[in-house]
């Protein structure tokens, strides 16, 4: 099974930018698509973005879309999420996530096989 480690995590204010980073444990991560999922308190986790094995095409939720970008590096076996302007309510632990199948995306939680231990996001106001 892959591991997934996750890292970028912090405390910033609003409208400020981090950017996330996702290492796989295994170079064959490149024929899975990938994701990111985020989870806030007391909320369930929820799907935020997807990209292809290749990194050509990229989904993201409506609430995320503008503001953040999925990206990866299978030179590196690691994935990105660039996250602009951010608000408040985009606080939550974000988790690095692989699909079950080479032939799905992981944008629901049941289509996972694979999640990182994730990193904290907090945005004041």
């Amino acid at each position: 099974q892959v591991q997934l480690v996750e890292s970028g995590g912090g405390l910033v204010q609003a409208g400020t930018s981090l950017r996330l980073s996702c290492a796989a444990s295994v170079r064959a991560i490149s024929t899975y698509a990938m994701g990111w999922f985020r989870q806030a308190p007391g909320k369930q986790r929820e799907w935020v973005a997807a990209i292809s094995s290749g990194g050509d095409r990229t989904y993201y939720t409506d609430s995320v879309k503008g503001r953040f970008t999925i990206s990866r590096d299978n030179t590196k076996n690691t994935m990105y999420l660039q996250m602009n302007s951010l608000k408040p309510e985009d606080t939550a632990v974000y988790y690095c996530a692989v699909p079950r199948s080479t032939l799905a995306y992981p944008t629901t939680t049941e289509s996972v096989a694979s999640w990182g231990q994730g990193t904290q996001v907090t945005v004041s106001s």
